[in-house]
């Protein structure tokens, strides 16, 4: 007999969970009315025997669990979210934790709001009224999620308008909101573990909802919020502000920028410092290096996700010749301004480094960085059928 579609998915990310599954899928079968069709998807990045003791949990699990072992973990935690949503069936998504710091049995409720409000994204908060985020260990963790919450919502005070815990890892979206994604914009693009960043300036959902919940104490395993997920986190942060090409310009121009400290350092370097450099030559020395600052920077925060159209050689190799040429274009374009155009040298100058940054800008961005339209076709998102794992047996048939 055909199963009937489930209503709801419930995808569990983890990364060397054993000691909580066999709680984690009694509380959420305990938790879920009587005639809820659910399926739990695991999407799984362990190194231990996770793996082993969710195929054993889910032969007395009287919900259908489908299990997928990452064999690479790319984009991390969020990555994972991301690969479990692929594998999952139902109209509704739920995205929760497996340290049972999320409370299981608010999955109705999550679901319950979604309905009556129409909001195709409804977030368990820490930070509505009635939320409570005491499971945080330490006053350094909670001073790192309140700043974040602060500088999130500061730089995307649109897509993320009455949400007031864009740091949960605990919510319920409409599979038609991260549809959105694929076919409107550019696809998702995980880094971290922060997902629900990702999926509501993307997917952009069309209404919002909260529900407040208490943030409980880890159960077993090792927090996963450490120093280096905290730099992931911050370049996600730029990639998704960059995606729109004024902000992409905004952070070449401010890197381009920067790059007069290193290139006016190692000037002073090399005409003050041992045999002296003539100005000439040291000024083409000097300006490489203030190129390869910028290249460094633009390469790894603002193009992070274009990088594969050309090798890193190529795209340096390229990128220090555009950097040269803007130098020698513009003078003679400031001279032809000036004599051709009767403008006098400032505004001609001015001009000149507008039109020469502007070109600049366009050969980086539209050339060598291509924005790759493609995507929406290998998002993981769109995973073909044949790479969909069947279900564990369901006991109850």
């Amino acid at each position: 007999m055909t199963t009937p579609p489930a209503d709801v998915s419930i995808v569990v990310p983890t990364f060397n969970e054993a000691d909580n599954i066999h709680e984690l899928l009694d509380r959420i079968a305990a938790a879920l009315p009587s005639g809820t069709r659910a399926e739990v998807v695991f999407a799984d990045d362990s190194t231990d025997h996770t793996c082993e003791v969710i195929e054993e949990a889910a032969a007395y699990c009287p919900l259908p669990v489908i299990l997928h072992h990452r064999p690479v973990p790319e984009g991390g935690l969020g990555g994972a979210v991301v690969e479990g949503i692929a594998r999952s069936s139902a109209p509704w998504i739920v995205v929760i934790d497996a340290d049972l710091q999320h409370p299981p049995e608010l999955i109705p409720e999550l679901i319950a709001r979604g309905r009556t409000s129409a909001a195709e994204l409804v977030v368990a908060s820490r930070y509505a009224a009635g939320g409570d985020r005491s499971g945080l260990a330490g006053g350094y963790r909670k001073l790192v999620s309140s700043t974040s919450t602060l500088v999130t919502k500061g730089l995307f005070p649109r897509a993320l308008s009455g949400l007031t815990d864009p740091m949960s890892g605990f919510f319920a979206i409409r599979r038609t909101a991260v549809d959105r994604a694929s076919t409107e914009n550019e696809g998702l693009q995980p880094l971290g573990y922060k997902i629900l960043l990702e999926l509501a300036v993307r997917c952009l959902p069309r209404g919002i909802a909260e529900v407040p919940y208490t943030f409980g104490e880890r159960h077993a395993g090792e927090s996963k919020s450490t120093a280096k997920e905290g730099m992931r986190f911050l370049r996600h942060l730029i990639t998704l502000r960059t995606a729109d090409a004024r902000a992409r310009a905004i952070a070449f121009g401010l890197i381009g920028l920067s790059g007069f400290v290193p290139n006016l350092v190692l000037l002073w370097l090399l005409t003050t410092t041992g045999p002296a450099l003539h100005y000439a030559p040291a000024e083409i020395i000097a300006n490489q290096a203030g190129l390869l600052w910028n290249f460094a920077l633009i390469d790894s925060l603002v193009y992070r996700n274009q990088r594969r159209h050309h090798r890193r050689s190529v795209r340096l190799l390229t990128f220090t010749a555009v950097g040269n040429a803007d130098l020698v274009a513009r003078i003679p374009l400031s001279a032809l301004l000036i004599t051709a155009g009767g403008m006098t040298a400032v505004p001609a100058t001015a001009l000149s480094m507008a039109i020469v940054f502007t070109a600049r800008f366009l050969l980086v961005d539209r050339w060598l960085y291509r924005r790759a339209l493609e995507r929406t076709r290998t998002s993981p998102l769109h995973v073909a059928p044949e790479r969909v794992p069947d279900p564990l047996p369901d006991p109850l048939g």
